[in-house]
């Protein structure tokens, strides 16, 4: 925690919980706003359903490929640099979007924003814990997570009504304005946070070596599954989201929004939760009582599945709940995390996103084509995600500290 954390942010927290999660929404919010036009795109471009799927996944490879390095240039070369850098190249890299003609261009250029869009997810974590002890940093971890769950929320619609109105072109020239505007916010307002004495050295052994130790650290493994993995239960609606809204579920793209709508309402619901929880109740009790939500969605999901024909009026429930479970256990898993290499707490956010990122690609890449056309293999499919990482939160529940602050089981 830098020493005069105090005098960096005089603004209310609200302020700097909006900044930090503008800064994260970036990659969820460029999949989220492009998804309504994914059909349009591919007509444009004369792109076949494999090679659109293809956009997504050079985009989710290349996040998490790059989120190897955000952290640690983060360590050594400050907050400020990497974040205004990234956002710089996602602004870039969008308006390379809105100008390709092929679908060759579009995956390059999809790729580009994911390598660049993790900057901000990565650092503002580390950000958080800079600035705040354990508890207040739940809450404030808590608090980006309400505000960042507004922004996908209204994603698809935007980008449903850009799409129908304006053409594809629209999102990508769109996200190149967020890009914009989010970077002259981080100039104007985000303070360097690292201090230059408690900066690391920036060549290539010396981050082999940091990885090397936390890469054997079989608590991190644990914790990244933990969090990461039962993500991917409701990413993978999202991943699926044309399939599953368009053809089950029989939407319209501008509809898309009532889907995202309750995922994101679950997620801010759960996230205040976590906040109001901080410091009262151990932080295992809490991870606990996440799965428990979870686990009895899944259950429902799958069952709801097997009795009756898939349809809106109740598909989105069980998936509420899911997202309201999860967000409730992953502010305490994450600065689980954080934790474990308080002096690099930059590289330690940076391999447990890449861990999530890479779930996040293969799901993309190799499960959502597999299950998105059939609503039962969907919540089968999110049922086993989440099960593994109530697996891995139940190996390591007894080797990791309870929160800070909070008292013990």
């Amino acid at each position: 925690m830098h020493a005069h954390a105090r005098h960096l942010w005089t603004a209310p927290r609200w302020a700097l919980a909006i900044l930090l999660a503008s800064l994260g929404m970036l990659g969820p919010f460029s999949i989220d706003t492009y998804l309504p036009a994914f059909t349009g795109i591919a007509a444009s471009v004369g792109a076949s359903p494999v090679e659109m799927q293809q956009t997504l996944s050079a985009y989710l490879l290349g996040f998490a490929a790059m989120n190897l390095f955000h952290g640690a240039l983060a360590d050594a070369l400050g907050r400020r640099p990497v974040v205004l850098t990234g956002v710089a190249v996602f602004t870039l890299a969008s308006v390379g979007c809105a100008l390709s003609d092929h679908v060759g261009w579009l995956i390059a250029f999809r790729a580009l924003q994911g390598m660049s869009a993790g900057a901000g997810m990565v650092v503002s974590r580390a950000v958080i814990r800079d600035l705040f002890p354990p508890d207040q940093a739940q809450k404030m971890m808590s608090q980006v997570t309400i505000y960042f769950g507004i922004a996908p929320a209204v994603a698809p619609m935007i980008g449903g009504w850009l799409f129908v109105h304006l053409g594809w072109h629209a999102v990508f020239w769109f996200l190149s304005g967020v890009g914009l505007l989010i970077g002259l916010g981080v100039w104007r307002a985000l303070p360097e946070t690292l201090p230059a004495a408690q900066r690391q050295r920036l060549d290539l052994s010396h981050l082999w070596q940091g990885y090397r130790a936390l890469g054997l650290d079989r608590r991190f493994w644990l914790l990244a599954l933990a969090s990461g993995v039962p993500f991917n239960g409701m990413f993978l609606y999202v991943l699926s989201a044309p399939a599953f809204l368009g053809e089950l579920m029989r939407l319209a793209p501008d509809q898309f929004f009532w889907f995202f709508i309750a995922n994101i309402g679950g997620i801010m619901l759960g996230a205040w939760t976590s906040g109001r929880l901080a410091g009262r109740i151990a932080g295992s009790v809490q991870i606990r009582a996440g799965f428990v939500i979870m686990s009895l969605a899944s259950v429902a999901n799958v069952a709801a599945n097997l009795v009756w024909p898939p349809h809106i009026s109740w598909a989105l429930v069980p998936l509420f709940f899911y997202c309201l479970g999860w967000a409730i256990l992953v502010p305490v898993v994450t600065l689980m995390v954080l934790d474990l290499v308080p002096a690099r707490r930059g590289m330690a956010s940076s391999l447990q996103a890449t861990v999530a990122s890479t779930a996040n690609a293969l799901v993309a890449g190799v499960l959502a084509p597999l299950v998105m056309h059939s609503t039962l293999a969907l919540s089968v499919a999110s049922a086993l995600l989440m099960t593994v990482g109530l697996v891995a939160w139940q190996c390591v529940r007894r080797s990791v500290m309870v929160s800070p602050g909070a008292r013990p089981d």
